[in-house]
């Protein structure tokens, strides 16, 4: 049997009172999301344990049935390794993002979605002027710091303060002076750069400094393969989550003009999926991050726009491939919150052996009061299903 898991990432939502209490979920045009539902069988899915936060680094590796009470030491960690970055066992990866900070606030936690290009560039200067860290360039506003001999701090994902005083919020513990120093240099460096001075002048948000967070060792994770005896492989458009395919020792499959925004090539990565799936590998993690964006943007118009063109690939997927397969987000991003939550999601699953519940469509209403799962959590899902 062959498998392939369909992750829209923040996807789940809270009703929306301007909507008639809909979610986005609801409010979308699906048919094929609402197929798997109808046609297979549905619950809801703890992704993230209450004690931790709710981000999509845990929330993805609970799915794939790693504990991150056990392995998770950091989401710089997991991007680092994606990178390909050297990473001694003295050493901690920081995620970095490129951010657009105005009167002390966080105004945008991607600097208006900057181009890669853009980010290599700044990043470059800023080296020049803080060699005492290693910058490492990633996609769009999605980078990695080096810090040689850390000890570790206290930091907070950017995508969870937008429009508040950062101050509060600034790097705490052993490794907060040096931080704060590069984010010092950064703001410096960046103010008058070439980058942001075209930016500016075509109406974009500039990058104004750097924002360093979740920081970690190097993990130790089991193989894919030897916990589970089948060959996985992951397709993402995000370094995160090729940093847990290659913990895991799956297969990293990479779409061209795939880009981790609303603009992605959906299509490409369905059609990588199948042939994958139809290939060597027994099991195809398809992480779509569109999703999740718009509801960090807390655009209801572009989430719905994200969801619908998800559920064209996920059509193209259900008419090309015959196996088992599962449709989750990883957590829920409201668009109200514009953040992720600690809710259960809903999930389906349509193939062999699971046979339908009485689900008509794929929500989240649908799934808690008729989904013949229940609740469960994540962690026991694939096991749960490659045992079925």
């Amino acid at each position: 049997m062959k498998y392939i898991l369909i992750l829209a990432d923040g996807a789940a939502d809270e009703p929306l009172a301007d909507r008639g209490g809909k979610t986005p979920l609801e409010l979308a045009a699906k048919p094929n999301m609402d197929k798997i539902a109808r046609y297979g069988r549905c619950g809801m899915l703890q992704t993230v344990d209450p004690s931790l936060t709710p981000g999509s680094d845990v929330a993805n590796m609970s799915i794939m049935g790693y504990d991150p009470m056990k392995y998770y030491s950091g989401r710089g960690a997991l991007e680092a390794l994606s990178m390909g970055v050297s990473f001694p066992e003295t050493d901690w990866a920081y995620r970095c993002n490129l951010v657009t900070i105005e009167d002390g606030k966080m105004k945008d936690f991607s600097a208006g979605h900057i181009t890669s290009e853009e980010g290599a560039a700044l990043f470059a200067s800023l080296q020049e002027k803080f060699p005492a860290l290693s910058f490492y360039p990633g996609v769009s506003y999605r980078n990695i710091i080096m810090f040689p001999g850390a000890k570790g701090s206290e930091s907070y994902p950017p995508h969870d303060i937008v429009g508040e005083d950062i101050a509060q919020y600034l790097p705490k513990g052993p490794d907060a002076e040096v931080l704060l120093a590069a984010m010092k240099c950064a703001e410096e460096v960046f103010r008058d750069h070439p980058v942001n001075k075209a930016r500016i002048a075509a109406g974009k948000a500039p990058a104004t400094t750097i924002w360093p967070w979740s920081g970690g060792k190097k993990p130790e994770m089991p193989a894919f393969e030897d916990v589970y005896g089948k060959k996985g492989a992951v397709i993402s458009a995000v370094d995160l989550l090729f940093g847990i395919a290659a913990c895991a020792k799956m297969q990293i499959i990479k779409v061209e003009g795939a880009t981790g925004f609303l603009d992605t090539n959906f299509m490409g990565k369905a059609k990588a999926a199948v042939d994958a799936a139809n290939g060597d590998a027994d099991f195809v993690y398809l992480h779509v991050e569109a999703t999740d964006e718009a509801g960090h943007m807390g655009s209801i118009e572009e989430k719905i726009r994200a969801i619908e063109n998800l559920d064209k690939a996920v059509g193209y997927i259900l008419e090309h491939f015959d196996g088992v397969v599962m449709l989750m987000p990883d957590h829920p991003t409201p668009i109200v919150k514009k953040t992720h939550t600690h809710d259960p999601v809903p999930f389906a699953i349509m193939g062999p052996g699971f046979e339908a519940d009485g689900c008509q469509c794929y929500t989240e209403k649908e799934c808690r009061e008729k989904g013949a799962f229940g609740t469960i959590k994540a962690a026991s899902l694939l096991k749960m299903v490659f045992e079925n």
